[in-house]
């Protein structure tokens, strides 16, 4: 047998309290433990309990039983027809007792979907900037009936369930007063029309899938896995809500020779024994075409020459980043004969320097 439960006391009124102060202390006592706003471990519990005791207290027939008899079991004063409250019908009526009216927001503008595609570019395009054409399928307005549903020559019909509003209401009477449900309508499914002539091209649903080639261009400066997003390229919107937007992700192919770290560019140039020890004058590769590098005599490998605005241009801003070539001497692996005794006079005279 349940203990005993006194509903004044879990309510915090007296027994003779009127049903507004009753309403009243509910009111505080729901806000306090409704479990959307009290996590504390037993609110839950303790927001079942003041349910349960202002259900039986609101009602005149069932207060005059609480108070003659004290059954704290609602099946045996009330016989089993009693509906208890679950955890999930609690927050439906305790909106209701607040708000009077519950309402849906199905059949809302709803906004199209976005579309996702990828757009392959090479090196010297994210550098300089391109237009690029890219084919996406997306959902668009039907082009027959253009969204009515209805076959071209014939009308949808106002539905006679809600008139044509797409919602119905149910007027409910419930432990805490009476309410009003706002619902989409069960027979034209919230659109307040009847196709009773479908269009043949979208089947009565007002929308196809359609190929499209969309223009794309793309910024000076772009990298790899940016994303440019054309608004409104999407998903055609339903119920005159707006279309969605397409979003490109870029894919940037590797250069041959050239590297990147931001706005600049990175070679390396692989320059001789006798060019690092005599100097030289060399065609280097730029984004551009070829230019004339000068070799200073004597120069040491990993040396690093900096040639200025040859680089990426600057996203969004004005400018471009540098190119920087790295020289790298290479020392050669196979000498002929003649080669090696020039190597070996070369190696005499260089014996008196200093390591």
């Amino acid at each position: 047998m349940p203990a005993k439960k006194d509903y004044y006391e879990i309510l915090g009124v007296s027994r003779d309290a009127s049903e507004e102060v009753i309403r009243k202390s509910y009111r505080q006592l729901a806000f306090k433990y409704h479990p959307d706003y009290n996590h504390d471990g037993g609110a839950d519990e303790k927001f079942k309990e003041i349910n349960e005791a202002y259900e039986v207290l609101c009602d005149p027939d069932k207060r005059a039983a609480y108070d003659r008899f004290g059954n704290t079991n609602p099946e045996e004063m009330f016989g089993s027809g009693f509906e208890g409250f679950g955890f999930g019908g609690l927050g439906s009526i305790f909106d209701a007792f607040f708000s009077g009216v519950q309402t849906s927001t199905a059949q809302a503008p709803v906004r199209g979907s976005d579309i996702e595609t990828k757009l392959s570019i090479s090196f010297e395009e994210a550098a300089f900037g391109c237009e690029k054409e890219v084919t996406i399928t997306r959902v668009d307005i039907c082009s027959l009936c253009s969204g009515t549903g209805a076959k071209p020559g014939s009308e949808a019909k106002r539905c006679t369930t809600c008139g044509g509003t797409g919602q119905v209401r149910r007027v409910q009477q419930s432990v805490f007063g009476r309410f009003t449900n706002v619902m989409p309508c069960p027979q034209c499914h919230g659109e307040g029309k009847i196709i009773s002539d479908p269009c043949p091209q979208c089947r009565g649903g007002g929308y196809e899938r359609r190929k499209h080639n969309i223009q794309v261009k793309v910024p000076a400066g772009v990298d790899n896995g940016i994303q440019i997003i054309l608004r409104g390229e999407g998903d055609a919107g339903m119920r005159g809500g707006s279309a969605g937007n397409l979003r490109v992700t870029l894919a940037v192919a590797p250069h041959e020779f050239f590297t990147r770290d931001g706005e600049n560019i990175y070679y390396e140039l692989p320059i001789n024994v006798a060019e690092a020890a005599l100097g030289t004058e060399l065609d280097v590769p730029t984004l551009k075409g070829k230019t004339k590098l000068r070799i200073p005599a004597g120069v040491q490998s990993g040396h690093v020459f900096t040639l200025k605005n040859e680089g990426i241009a600057r996203l969004d801003k004005s400018g471009r980043g540098d190119e920087l070539i790295t020289v790298r001497v290479a020392t050669p692996e196979k000498l002929t004969k003649e080669q090696k005794k020039l190597f070996e006079q070369l190696a005499e005279t260089l014996k008196q320097e200093k390591r």
